[in-house]
């Protein structure tokens, strides 16, 4: 059992083959889709052959409903409290290259509070894995810790991918680092600008994961560091979700599971398994 914890958004990804036409109609792409990180990884884990459970607070409007319902059918468990207020939705632009840009309301998932919790959510997991989004935000990253704490007695390992390098900038890279250090992380993921910014992520973690896109990937571990290359042989249509698919395959089997789980996510429209 592979438990996440962090935001549960509606993905509204829109691909345009040219450059959006101000003022006018672009011809577009569309798909609409469970989002947020945490979310993303339980949906690769489950698809990759693991048992998946997301822990976060959902908002009781229709977004809410909408993004609890397209998880559940993915055969994730989702738990947590539905509360008054609205769910956050996500709208990613994904340019004819692949990369995209994202406009981002997280609703009510950075209210969840460490008193909210249940222990019984953790019980059975073998690993958690926690989104950096939920150490950017109070009460969140309150319930990020205590959650951590609660999987450790069980026997669980602790990850978390640091997210956003332009979010840790505007938090504060030295206040973003003792959030970490006060996590404690078994796993850190990172993209180069984000490893940057909190200081070489391999002084956080048994393991750290630093992700360099087509160049593949750099494993930091106890016994030194070795170098993966990308899988290749698919073309890029949209990056977003690479990184969440390489977390839940790294965590589910390793890091050639994360390399194929990666390829697979830029092959198609959207974060979660098409």
């Amino acid at each position: 059992m592979i438990c996440t914890l962090g935001d549960l958004l509606v993905d509204v990804i829109v691909r345009a083959p040219a450059q959006l036409a101000a003022g006018a109609d672009t011809p577009a792409e569309t798909r609409l889709a469970s989002g947020g990180q945490a979310a993303n990884v339980a949906a690769w884990a489950v698809e990759l052959g693991e048992e998946a459970r997301f822990v976060g607070k959902v908002g009781d409007d229709a977004a809410g409903q909408l993004a609890r319902s397209l998880l559940e059918r993915r055969g994730v468990e989702v738990l947590g409290p539905a509360v008054e207020g609205g769910n956050g939705v996500v709208v990613a632009l994904v340019g004819p290259d692949g990369e995209r840009t994202m406009a981002t309301d997280r609703g009510v998932a950075p209210d969840l509070r460490p008193d909210e919790l249940d222990g019984a959510w953790f019980e059975g997991s073998r690993w958690l894995h926690l989104s950096g989004y939920s150490l950017l935000a109070e009460p969140i990253a309150e319930a990020a810790v205590a959650a951590a704490r609660l999987a450790r007695e069980g026997g669980a390992g602790v990850s978390v991918d640091l997210s956003s390098w332009s979010a840790i900038r505007s938090y504060g890279p030295g206040r973003f680092r003792e959030q970490l250090e006060k996590l404690g992380p078994d796993v850190v993921f990172a993209n180069e600008p984000e490893w940057e910014l909190v200081g070489a992520a391999y002084a956080l973690a048994e393991t750290a994961v630093l992700k360099r896109g087509s160049r593949g990937v750099v494993v930091h571990g106890p016994d030194g560091s070795e170098e993966h290359p990308a899988v290749g042989g698919r073309d890029v249509v949209d990056t977003t979700g690479a990184g969440d698919a390489l977390a839940a395959g790294f965590i589910v089997g390793g890091i050639e599971l994360g390399l194929e789980a990666a390829a697979r996510c830029i092959g198609q429209l959207g974060a979660v398994p098409s």
